[in-house]
């Protein structure tokens, strides 16, 4: 029985895995033996990392100097994601070359059935689209837009508040987003006609994955990410997802309330290596 259920978490692991890969592309990607060696000029840990995926048929110290060499070539760390799937010794093997723990992230889930969010205080449709997805939907004070296309607005609007200003980083980071291979919502909160919080889900087989929170620093504490967060989730439920995921960094102790306030749990953790050039 324990093992079942040992079974059970280490395919749903791999689930989570694999469709948290698809809802993230990278600018360059390298399928090396079994390895994703993958890149985006260090947008984020995960599109700029090696992932293991596959069986491996050369020996790994081997495959580390590869990758090393790779990265070095690109001008940039080398990082390694560990997460649970991983045999414990590659993580100390790693150690053992001088990478240290970097980002560890917190996976959090959710039955949509047992979720927290009410019901708004209006929806709006503006016009017919093949999923049906409403343009606005108002929470109290608060009125999330909805749009089932990623945007050069709504990117720009993204990168305000994140506060992405290298120029390559704002000419690939859009075509990542556009790569996005599943059906995502993208929404956002504006006041004064500047987008003041985004958020984006990603649709994937019976799970929604919540990306891309953010909110302008003089518009916290106005809910505005429970919002955002609400109106994703009832869209989800309402196209007949089951579940949902994000991905939280550690020590982000608000995020993390808010989440669990909404019905998502602790999954599991993963983190990453790295090493500088």
């Amino acid at each position: 029985m324990l093992q079942d259920k040992e079974t059970r978490r280490t395919n749903d692991i791999r689930y989570m895995e694999e469709i948290s890969l698809n809802a993230w592309p990278s600018h360059m990607i390298e399928l090396y033996d079994g390895w994703l060696i993958r890149f985006s000029h260090n947008y984020t840990y995960r599109t700029n990392s090696v992932e293991q995926v596959g069986p491996s048929t050369i020996p790994v110290d081997e495959k580390i100097r590869y990758c090393e060499d790779v990265y070095a070539g690109l001008g940039s760390p080398c990082s390694f994601k560990i997460n649970p799937l991983l045999d414990p010794s590659f993580d100390a093997t790693l150690e053992a070359r001088g990478y240290a723990v970097r980002h560890v992230t917190q996976v959090m889930t959710a039955d949509l059935s047992k979720i927290s969010i009410g019901e708004p205080s209006s929806v709006e449709f503006e016009f017919e689209n093949r999923t049906g997805l409403p343009s606005a939907v108002t929470w109290e004070d608060c009125c999330v837009q909805l749009q089932s296309d990623i945007t050069d607005e709504w990117i720009s609007g993204l990168f305000h508040l994140n506060g992405t200003t290298n120029p390559t980083l704002r000419r690939i980071v859009p075509y990542m987003y556009y790569a996005i291979p599943k059906e995502t919502i993208a929404a956002r909160v504006e006041c004064e006609g500047r987008m003041v919080a985004s958020g984006l889900g990603i649709r994937d087989r019976d799970y929604i994955g919540i990306y891309a929170i953010y909110v302008s620093p003089g518009c916290r504490r106005r809910h505005y990410a429970r919002a955002i967060c609400s109106t994703l989730l009832r869209e989800a439920r309402r196209t007949g997802a089951q579940h949902a995921y994000l991905q939280v960094v550690q020590g982000n102790a608000a995020a993390r309330s808010l989440y669990q306030s909404l019905g998502f749990e602790d999954f599991y953790t993963y983190w990453f290596r790295s090493r500088s050039v």
